[in-house]
């Protein structure tokens, strides 16, 4: 049945499928966004302790989760992939970099002998917690400005500018998306741990991590309003029948209104991280998370689905119209896509045990006397 599909089908299919991969990912930086906070809400060493172990529970799973991405991106949309990491490298460099501090904060802050100092570490999660978020946003906002690359008749890519993917940081639009993304991580986070620490004896804590969540939402509307504003005025790119390239005025708006579901993904998935906002706030609820993951989840799948559907080049270059890449020029054989498809299918059991895991791990919440244990981080 499955390879009895049209090229064209698997190459849609695929990307739906890396974007859900992308999407969660997105949810899961409420780990990098607690972290980012904790020199915010945390006030002595108890407080820092239930943050960081409370984090610590799920840190691995935003990792993984981003090498799945570089790995569906990889065996899908390979030429992508050759083009971006092999051309924009020094910007992923950096991306892992601060995911390498990460693991090894976790791992050392509180080690016998750890002859830095746990402050060390901290600002090393910090690190990954802002910049890390920003440079994978600023990557994203490239799906719609546009790289500095181009391909000769063998792929070879060639990079326009000596800084290999840093200049993305530099154009306001990917500027905003990146900030964006950090300061939602925030909210995420400050959500996620009102969920799974028990505050008991501790309410300006409490306080101060609830308080946190609609700050951080404060600070990430102008971003939100300008990269809203951007996808509805911005020229894009657009791809016709035959592959080539063009500029198109208002492209991205025409995208949306063109496909009314991902419109509905967009507006729905921002009314509820507000919605989560508000639980989180304005009430004593503790399931703000679900609220505003789930939102998250939604703007993340409107933003891929934006990115590459409707005949838009996903990873367009500004220097060579004609290199840019799209779903169907950047993908993988119809045997491989096929094969892949068929190993997918276990996805959803994949995903079953991941929420079984997430079940037992939260099945009460972090106390005090968790983070006294010498296994803490």
């Amino acid at each position: 049945m499955i390879g009895s599909l049209d090229l064209e089908i698997l190459q849609q299919l695929w990307w739906i499928l890396v974007s859900v991969v992308g999407a969660l990912f997105l949810f899961l930086t409420f780990v990098q966004g607690g972290q980012s906070l904790l020199w915010q809400i945390a006030k002595d060493e108890t407080e820092k302790s239930l943050v960081i172990n409370s984090l610590g529970m799920k840190w691995e799973l935003t990792f993984t989760t981003l090498v799945l991405f570089g790995g569906a991106l990889f065996a899908a949309f390979p030429k992508f992939y050759a083009t971006s990491f092999g051309g924009a490298y020094w910007v992923w460099v950096l991306i892992l970099f601060t995911f390498i501090f990460q693991a090894v904060s976790y791992e050392f802050r509180k080690k016998p002998g750890n002859i830095f100092g746990a402050k060390t570490y901290e600002l090393f999660l910090f690190i990954n917690g802002s910049v890390g978020i920003l440079l994978i946003g600023a990557a994203v906002g490239t799906f719609f400005t546009g790289s500095n690359f181009y391909l000769d008749d063998f792929n070879r890519v060639s990079w326009a500018t000596p800084y290999r993917g840093l200049e993305a940081a530099f154009s306001l639009f990917n500027l905003s998306m990146g900030l964006f993304l950090v300061f939602n991580a925030r909210v995420l986070g400050s959500m996620y741990l009102v969920n799974n620490i028990d505050f008991g004896g501790m309410p300006e804590f409490e306080a101060r991590v609830r308080k946190s969540c609609l700050t951080s939402l404060l600070c990430a509307l102008p971003f939100l309003l300008y990269i809203l504003g951007g996808l509805l005025l911005m020229d894009g790119f657009q791809v016709n029948e035959i592959g080539q390239v063009s500029m198109e005025a208002n492209k991205y708006l025409g995208n949306l209104l063109a496909m009314p579901v991902v419109l509905g993904l967009l507006l729905v998935g921002l009314v509820l991280v507000v919605f989560g906002v508000y639980k989180t706030a304005f009430s004593q609820s503790t399931k703000g998370i679900w609220f505003g993951g789930l939102g998250t989840v939604l703007v993340g799948l409107a933003i891929f689905f934006t990115a590459a559907f409707n005949g838009t080049p996903f990873y367009p270059s500004k220097v060579d119209l004609q290199s840019s890449l799209s779903i169907y020029n950047a993908s993988s054989s119809h045997f491989t896509l096929t094969a892949m498809t068929y190993v997918a299918m276990g996805i959803p059991f994949v995903l079953g045990y991941i929420a079984y895991v997430w079940r037992l791990m939260n099945a009460r919440q972090l106390t005090v006397s968790d983070v006294t244990d010498k296994k803490a981080y």
